[in-house]
């Protein structure tokens, strides 16, 4: 693991267009009520299985609801061979504070639009 990136730091890199993979370890259910835009899903019990899905990635950012559990995932896909060139950071703060502060996007919302709320997205 390379460290944490921050919020605002990681929807830098979202709007400059970076290669970056935003790897939301929450479960499905959580993940399509609501979500950062390009982001996917590969829920922590899987990581061990799917971690070769990570082999050509050059900068990886895993996220989760506060920040806590995706510092593990991050040393996981930290810790794998394949993954060995990749940045591979935790979100800071989780998608708690990204959703209050950018918003985040819902696979049931009729258009792709995020919205930043007051309240918390969960």
């Amino acid at each position: 693991m390379d460290g944490e990136i921050s919020t605002d730091e990681l929807r830098d890199l979202l709007e400059a267009d970076a290669d970056v993979r935003v790897v939301d370890i929450r479960d499905e259910r959580s993940f399509e009520h609501s979500h950062i835009p390009g982001s996917e899903n590969v829920p922590f019990r899987e990581l061990s299985s799917r971690i070769e899905e990570f082999e050509d990635a050059d900068r990886i950012v895993t996220v989760c609801p506060h920040g806590k559990a995706s510092i593990q995932a991050a040393k996981l896909i930290g810790s794998y061979e394949g993954s060995a060139d990749a940045t591979v950071e935790s979100m800071e703060g989780g998608l708690e504070e990204y959703g209050l502060k950018h918003g985040l996007v819902s696979e049931s919302s009729a258009s792709d639009e995020a919205t930043a709320g007051t309240e918390s997205p969960f």
